[in-house]
Order: structure tokens, then sequence, then C-alpha cells
């Protein structure tokens, strides 16, 4: 079974170790001591954990799109006709390629928060190397 010290989760969760620790102490989130005393969360208890998390943060929502990323807009570059807007939300680098049209009625600007939302049908999953040692 796949477990995480509480440093790791709270980096796949995009919060810091101690909103980790809170949770774990407040009961929302469950995690067992090692033979050392750390504290680990098994996988597929962080997994349940991000899926309710994400699911009362998005809502149910009307749309057939499930990858959501908030964050705030950290580019625009406009022409005449399309525009190209980089949001960080958390970690990660969101660019998209749109109408500059599009761009002036949403009020994209730098600073502004925003959510991508990602359909895809191709969507490539990674396993980094350090991951499949991880125990």
């Amino acid at each position: 079974m796949t477990t995480f010290r509480i440093s790791e989760a709270a980096a796949l969760l995009g919060v810091s170790p101690d909103t980790v620790r809170r949770w774990v102490d407040a009961g929302r989130l469950v995690a067992r001591r090692d033979e050392h005393g750390h504290r680990m969360v098994a996988g597929a208890d962080l997994a349940a954990f991000a899926r309710a998390r994400i699911e009362s943060e998005n809502g149910s929502g009307l749309s057939s799109a499930r990858n959501r990323f908030r964050g705030i807009v950290t580019e625009v570059i406009k022409d005449s006709v399309m525009a190209q807007v980089e949001i960080a939300a958390g970690p990660y680098r969101v660019v998209s390629l749109m109408s500059r049209q599009a761009a002036d009625e949403l009020g994209l600007e730098v600073g502004v928060m925003a959510v991508a939302v990602i359909k895809s049908t191709n969507v490539v999953v990674e396993i980094p190397d350090h991951a499949r040692t991880a125990s």
C-alpha cells in the first residue's frame, strides 16, 4: 500500500504541512503513525480526501469538463485578433489561447483570479521516477 508523509500529502494537495496536520487532528483526514512515530497517510485515503475536497470546492456544476484549475492571471499577451493568457494555479502553469474579444469580455488582466476549465480527450499520465519506489 502506498503511503505519504505529511509533507508529501501537503504537496499533492497544494497546501502547507500545517494544514494537513490540522485536518488530521480534526479527524477530516486519517493518518497513522509509522514505526518511527511519523504520521503517514494511506494513498487511498488521500485520494478519497482529495476527491471530496475538489467536489466541495468546485460544486457539481453543469459541465462535462472535469479539470478545473483556479489561479491568478500572471500574463496576458494580445494582438489584434488573439490573446494568450497564462494562469498560475498553485505550482502549475496553464496557458490558454483565445480570441482577443473573449479575453476583453472576460476582463482578463494580470492579477485577476480565473479558473482554467480543461476538457481533453488526450491526457498523458506520467509517474515520476521517485514515486515508483515510494511505499
